[in-house]
This record gives C-alpha cells, structure tokens and sequence, in this order.
C-alpha cells in the first residue's frame, strides 16, 4: 500500500453556465489526485489528510470513497474547504488562485497523525500546497522525516509561487525535503522558478547529491527525464488531443509510483539500482498515463483497463 499526504481540495473549473461564464466545483488537490490515479491503476492507497465536513469536503469524501482509496487515515475538520479557481489561457499552463485561510487541509495538527503505519504500508507521497500553509506543512514535515528510513518517501513540490512569501526560505526547506525523499518528481517549470537560469538537469543532478534515489523531471510537451543512482533517461512526449493539461503531472507521479509497485521495486534500494532501460520504461509508463488524462477534461486519470486499451490503440 501507497499512503499519500496532503490536500484534497475543490477546483472551480471554468465553464458556462446557460449564457453566463461561470465555475463548476470539481474534486482536486494534488494529493487527492496521485491517490485516485494510483487507486485507478490498482494499486492499494490510503489518504492521509484533514478533510471538512462541510458540503464541498462531503464531495472529497464520496469521491475518494468512490474510488476505492482507502480513508482510513483521514481527519474530519469543522473548518471549511479549501478552494482553488482555475483560470485557462491559450498555449499556457492553468493558473490557480486558492482561498484557503483557515481550511481545513491546511489544519492537521501533529497530534491526528497516526503513530504508525499499517504494516502493509511500503511508500509515503507528501507533495503540494499542504507543505507550504502553515500549520499542516509542519505536521507532513515531521511526518516526513519520522518515516525515513522506514517507508519509501515520495517527493511532489508542486510549486505554486502565489503561496511562497519568501523564495530563498522556501528554496532551503524544499531541499532539506529533497535530502529526506528517496523519489522526487519535479517539473521544469518549477526548477525554473526556483532556480531561474539553471538548466534542470544540473539542478537534477545536484539534488541527486543531497541524498534521493531517483529525480525525474517532467517537461510538459518535451517529455520527461531521470536521473538515477545508476543511470539517466529520457522519454518522448506520447502525442494526442489535448482537452487540458490539469491533473497531467499528478498523473505522471500516480504512474511513476504505479510502476514501482506493478514491478516490486517500491522500495530505496531497488529504485537506487534501475537501470537505462528500466527508467525509460518508468517514464514511459507514467508519461502514457498522463497522456491519457490530458485527452478528458479535469483531474480525471485512466483506468487500468483504459490505459490498457488507450497503449493498444497507439502500438
């Protein structure tokens, strides 16, 4: 089992109401996405998150219940849902505005985390806006540095620059995370926020020195790339009509951690030693996954059996 921390929150996606441009509420939040892809895939995965128990948390809920992702972790908050309203424009990526002062997912507290995990538990996800706001992005800290060692730990910053008050401050607690994971997934356009003027790559590779096992970097329309212990490799953009890009690189991560489960290798020491050849195959495995999500509108990643059917139709 795949235990995956952080924010389920609600996406106000633009769409049109009768003659009026308008939103509609759709289930999101990084975290809350990986586990759903991954739940999708077939892999078992439980949330770890504080979830409201207003009417937009009721729909995170039933939406996680419905597919299959495992609740057993999750806090019920009196405090509200936090909500995030998608602005689209032509050939760019989605831009998000949050309003989540005083949410719920912000507010885990140390003391509802659980003291253990479940003995099946092999990998932890953190990733996202919960380990920025204040004061759950302390408590997934601790969670964090608690668990190495012990569990694989996952690593998906998920820049949002919006939400980050002091870039220099951020840049050191990210990379004291870096130094924690053993799995990073990181765009190129983050790198490029955070590290204006270096080429991803060599940041990829000096993160590779602070301690992980496995950095890959996702470059939207170029593909993607790994750097391990071992080797690196890289993987071609899979071709298709894109409807939108939100929820692709939760996708990719749902795909990347799917695969180290399907092969047995969800553990620090198997992703230290994969090779050329089995990297490309993780990459284009989770690249294929979040191929498929951006043909259908919103968060809304494949199916096992659908993937199966969509590789087929591109053999």
């Amino acid at each position: 089992m795949i235990v995956v921390c952080g924010e389920a929150l609600v996406d106000m996606v633009p769409s049109k109401c009768g003659t009026e441009d308008g939103y509609v509420p759709r289930p999101g939040g990084s975290p809350s996405n990986v586990a759903v892809g991954l739940a999708r895939l077939e892999v078992a995965v439980a949330f770890l998150g504080k979830v409201s128990s207003d009417p937009f948390g009721r729909l995170l809920r039933g939406h996680l219940e419905t597919n299959a992702v495992d609740l057993r972790y999750v806090v019920t908050g009196t405090e509200h849902t936090t909500l995030a309203f998608v602005e689209r424009r032509p050939g760019e990526e989605e831009e998000y505005s949050f309003y989540a002062e005083n949410s719920a997912d912000r507010n885990l507290r140390p003391q509802e985390l659980p003291a253990t995990f479940a003995p099946e538990v092999a990998g932890i996800h953190f990733g996202s806006i919960s380990l920025v706001l204040e004061p759950g992005a302390a408590t997934l800290e601790a969670c964090m540095r608690r668990e190495r060692g012990r569990l694989l730990i996952s690593l998906d910053p998920n820049v949002r620059p919006f939400l980050i008050g002091d870039a220099a401050a951020y840049r050191v607690r990210l990379e004291g995370w870096v130094a924690t994971a053993d799995l990073i997934k990181v765009s190129a356009a983050d790198l490029g926020w955070l590290y204006p003027g270096v080429p991803a790559d060599r940041v990829a590779r000096e993160w590779l020195e602070l301690g992980p096992a496995l950095v890959v970097v996702t470059r939207g329309s170029q593909g993607s790339s790994a750097y391990g212990r071992r080797a690196e490799a890289s993987a071609a953009p899979i071709p298709v009509k894109v409807v939108d890009t939100v929820g692709a690189g939760d996708s990719f991560t749902s795909g990347a951690l799917g695969w180290l489960h399907r092969t047995g290798r969800l553990d620090r020491t198997p992703v230290a030693e994969l090779s050329e050849v089995e990297l490309g195959e993780l990459l284009g495995y989770a690249g294929l996954v979040s191929a498929f999500t951006c043909t259908r509108a919103g968060a809304d990643p494949p199916s096992q059996a659908e993937l199966a059917a969509f590789a087929r139709s591109r053999a």
